[in-house]
């Protein structure tokens, strides 16, 4: 088969269109017949001019291009390095760049051949060994060259195009390794290429300069009145003056931008001379802003926005200009009803942060109306939540009760994804700017009303708090918050609230006949069995302050805490509080009530812990999300969610926080569309309980819960008789299409919602260590109807009993309209498994018939047990899985937008333990674990590696069990 002559472009037997029409057998036949070709080529006795060499590898590329492996070849294309001809060079320079590995034998021989290359004064021959260094940077060829690159982009007698590949090297370099880029002696000459006469070497400078900067500012703060004086020329420039370099009629916008940024990095210039200079480049930037477009390219369009974007940002950066700054308002202004989506969008995010400061904050309130009915009318919901930050942004007291209104109203249709941070800039502004305090009761109780899912602990815990330390505002909340509870759908929120409140102040309603205390009582209790075991919890305490505050509803209140469902609850937290409150009431005497059951004392005032989340929500990556849920400890005096007053707190048993679920992150999954479903518990939060002072560890304690109890011991009472057989796979339907990807939610989280639909919410809280675990499903009927013969049941296909041991208590047959049901797993992983489980669950709805099949949320690698050590250690144990049948490889597109602090987030959640400083590359993840069966133990090791550039991971995972690796490295990757 000949090579086609240079003219007719790309070989016959590789064209596209050749290949299309044949089909994937055909294709594979056709490629392993040109590869033993080339292979024979190769080795044959016949030595092969570099004509032939450059085309036998350009062809192997080729192949490798398509998708096939190539395991022969490397070396005569390094031997192509060596040749005098561009062509050859170029193919051999190429196929080292994209098939070489960085830990490749040959790295000696390539670095010899560049080393050559640089020192042959070649300009066309530096650049190909300049972009060959570039392109594989590692840290071999950065301990080879990084002293060599700094001399080569400063020589005198350099190309400009030399220079140009030099920087671009030596900033790839630098990223990948920045310890090994010594500086200190080409400082000065590197910041003096601002003036160099090639457009394009200022640009490359200008990038490398930008990313020294930001680690040694001081080396470089020269580049500053090089900087400005190189935009002052662009700026001030015409079209014409700039032909090489002009866009679309606009002088060089990619070096003005990078130029803009590099001034960011530092404060406004000190010398009146440059800050002038600066200022008057400023102003021309916002002039030319309003002048009429000279081209309706769309082209035109963005650069000339970019650069003005770039500068209102360099203006925001030093927010010293008072001018300036309003100016730049105004002009965000004309944006804000632009036709394109993406300036709108831009302009609102640089007003948020314009409305910071206290020059331009009067001139962002004039366009309020305008951010409001952006919030109104924007299809694109990313608009919409920069609409809803601006106007936070520009809140004040002159305002206040107009945007809160507005967001409140707003909240009601607002997209699932943004509501709870909605809902936190609502209770932050509404306590910030209170004009009354009554307002804000209002206001917070109309957020529970509107949202109540998305209202974490800290907004409720801070309402208590305000109210508890005002005595002119408890005898209103206690009146709103009882007409709030008289709604025929309240969320459980306002029950807590409402519990907490009436059981402290309801006494300064209790004088008006539609509010007397067995109103209340009734009024609470009504609510008591669509609660959940923490709720209920705290309304119990509410009843023991009730007999306390009202001594004529005592009879009534001992009978409920005295009936079996409470003396008896399956819930030992619930039970132990009945049994205390029942006897407490009988007991002690009623001065001795009075001191126990007293009145709250005021919380010391602190920072607002709403805030706090706030901030760690808008904080980068999603890491920060996986902590919204925890309490802030600043909120620890609080009610607990729980116990209205420390002289009620019970001594919890070992299990009454076993799971942390009371202090657990709420899972990263969406939450539920508002409706009647969402009156049920929330399985992402709970209120937190009080931990004991003594008492097991949370590992002696979960470990212990899992063992069956004792004969003699009370839980035995409790235990339920022995699991009915489950049935068979073949008893059950198949599991539903989405069964897949509703497992992969979780298996990088324990919490969340399963699954939903208009009848049934199923949401899961689950932890693991060692190899057992515990798992709470709990069933929510979303309907008015009651389900009749409700049965959930586990199942284990195949042989998974051998492998995974399940223990599952029953559940109520009847699940009531609006209620929720909850079941406990047990499980035990006896071996490593593949398959998970499946739940099955049928009932009865209106006399119809129903069912469903969900795969349930337990993977191997809910078993793994983090593992830290050194970097040796690593290795070496890396090393000890070599063998092929250990390591499991996959190479796989980005799914999923590229965040480092979501990979780590991702990884800790899958259960190693990540390991720093072990990477020779920063940008990696590695990590080491441990999977615990009762069986055995599988030792884990896993590398991550992201190419941002192209949007691609390689993964990799050796462990000592074949099909642990396998199965381990599908898990993971699905994950991004």
């Amino acid at each position: 088969m000949d090579f086609p002559k240079p003219c007719s472009g790309k070989p016959k037997w590789a064209d596209p269109l050749n290949l299309e029409g044949k089909s994937k057998e055909a294709e594979i036949k056709r490629i392993n017949k040109e590869l033993a070709n080339i292979r024979s080529k190769f080795k044959g006795d016949k030595a092969l001019d570099g004509y032939s060499k450059k085309k036998y590898v350009c062809k192997l590329l080729f192949i490798f291009l398509l998708g096939h492996d190539i395991d022969f070849g490397h070396m005569e294309a390094v031997n192509l390095l060596s040749s005098n001809k561009y062509t050859e060079k170029q193919i051999g320079y190429l196929f080292i760049s994209v098939l070489v590995n960085s830990n490749s034998e040959l790295i000696r021989l390539i670095n010899n051949a560049i080393k050559n290359d640089l020192a042959s004064r070649n300009p066309t021959f530096m650049c190909l060994a300049l972009h060959c260094i570039a392109n594989v940077g590692s840290r071999e060829m950065g301990e080879a060259f990084a002293a060599d690159i700094p001399r080569i982009l400063v020589a005198g007698d350099s190309m400009d195009s030399v220079k140009q590949s030099a920087a671009l090297c030596l900033l790839r370099l630098y990223k990948a390794s920045p310890d090994l880029v010594p500086m200190g002696e080409w400082t000065a000459r590197v910041v003096h290429l601002l003036n160099d006469q090639h457009m394009g070497v200022v640009t490359a400078a200008v990038s490398l300069i930008t990313c020294l900067c930001k680690k040694n500012p001081d080396d470089f703060k020269t580049c500053i009145s090089l900087a400005v004086s190189r935009l002052s020329r662009i700026v001030s420039s015409a079209s014409t003056d700039l032909q090489d370099y002009t866009y679309y009629f606009v002088p060089a916008p990619w070096l003005s931008v990078k130029l803009l940024r590099l001034l960011q990095c530092y404060p406004p210039p000190e010398d009146a001379a440059v800050k002038g200079r600066l200022v008057e480049c400023l102003e021309t930037v916002l002039n030319k802003a309003q002048e009429p477009p000279k081209s309706k390219k769309v082209q035109h369009s963005n650069a000339k926005n970019a650069i003005l974007f770039e500068t209102i940002s360099l203006i925001i950066h030093y927010d010293s200009e008072p001018n300036l700054l309003v100016r730049a308002c105004n002009q965000l202004g004309q944006f804000l009803q632009h036709r394109e989506t993406n300036l709108r969008y831009l302009a609102l995010e640089s007003m948020c942060t314009l409305a910071s400061s206290e020059f331009s904050h009067e001139a962002v309130k004039t366009h309020i109306d305008t951010v409001i009915n952006a919030l109104k009318t924007e299809r694109d919901v990313s608009v919409r939540q920069r609409a809803a930050d601006l106007l936070y942004a520009m809140c004040d007291r002159s305002n206040a009760k107009q945007i809160v209104s507005e967001m409140l109203r707003y909240l009601e249709t607002a997209d699932y994804a943004i509501r709870e941070e909605i809902v936190l800039k609502v209770a932050i502004l509404a306590e910030k700017y209170a004009v009354d305090y009554s307002w804000y009761v209002d206001t917070i109780l109309n957020l529970i009303r509107i949202a109540g899912d998305y209202v974490s602990e800290e907004v409720w815990y801070r309402v208590l708090q305000i109210v508890t330390n005002r005595d002119d505002v408890q005898g209103y909340a206690a009146k709103t918050v009882f007409e709030a509870l008289q709604a025929p759908a309240c969320h459980e929120n306002m029950v807590k609230v409402g519990g907490y409140i009436l059981g402290e102040f309801g006494n300064l309603i209790a004088g008006d006949p539609r509010s007397s205390p067995p109103v209340q009582f009734s009024l609470l209790h009504s609510k008591f069995h669509l609660c959940s075991v923490a709720t209920r919890a705290l309304l119990l305490s509410t009843y023991i302050k009730f007999i306390n505050l009202f001594p004529e509803t005592k009879a009534t209140i001992q009978g409920v805490l005295r009936a079996g469902s409470q003396l008896r609850n399956a819930d030992v937290e619930l039970q132990q509080r009945a049994v205390e409150y029942l006897t407490l009431s009988s007991v002690a005497s009623t001065d001795v009530l009075a001191t126990v059951l007293e009145e709250m004392p005021p919380f010391p005032e602190r920072e607002s812990s709403i805030l706090a989340k706030l901030k760690r929500k808008k904080g980068p990556g999603a890491a920060s999300a996986l902590d919204d849920g925890r309490r802030d400890p600043s909120s620890s005096d609080i009610n607990g969610g729980v116990e209205p007053t420390p002289s009620t707190v019970s001594t919890p048993s070992p299990s009454a926080d076993l799971l942390g679920l009371r202090a657990a992150p709420p899972p990263a999954a969406p939450q539920a569309p508002s409706g009647a479903g969402n009156l049920l518990v929330d399985v992402s939060s709970d209120g937190p309980v009080a931990q004991p002072s003594l008492g097991p560890t949370p590992e002696e304690a979960f470990l212990s819960e899992l063992e069956p109890p004792a004969p003699e011991s009370p839980m035995a009472l409790l235990a339920d008789p022995a699991p009915v057989a489950d049935p068979g796979p073949e008893d059950i339907g198949l599991p539903i299409p989405e069964a897949d990807e509703l497992l992969n939610k979780f298996v990088c989280k324990n919490n969340g919602v399963l699954f939903e639909n208009q009848l049934l919410q199923i949401g899961v809280k689950s932890e693991f260590r060692q190899n057992l675990g515990r798992m709470y499903l709990f069933y929510g009927n979303k309907t008015s109807v009651q389900f009749q013969n409700f049965t959930p049941t586990v199942v284990h296909p195949g042989d998974l009993q051998t492998h995974l041991a399940v223990q599952t208590k029953r559940v109520a047959a009847q699940v009531d309209g609006g209620a929720q049901v909850q079941q406990v797993l047990n499980i035990e992983c006896l071996r490593d498994f593949l398959m998970p489980p499946l739940l099955s669950v049928r009932f009865r709805y209106g006399g119809a018939p129903q069912s469903l099949t969900l795969k349930l949320p337990v993977t191997i690698n809910k078993f793994f047990q983090p593992t830290e050590m050194a970097a040796q250690d690593f290795f070496q144990r890396w090393k000890q899985l070599s063998l092929p049948q250990q390591e499991a490889q996959k190479i796989f597109k980005a799914n999923h937008p590229m965040d480092a602090e979501v990979t780590k987030a991702k990884l800790l959640g899958f259960g190693s333990a990540l390991l720093d400083n072990v990477d020779p590359n920063p940008e990696n993840f590695v990590g080491a674990g441990i999977i615990q069966t009762k069986a055995l133990q599988v030792g884990c090791l896993l590398r991550l590696e992201p190419n941002a550039q192209a949007q691609m991971y390689r993964l990799t995972l050796r462990t000592s069990k074949e099909s642990v690796s396998r199965h381990l490295c599908e898990l993971l990757a699905q994950q991004f």
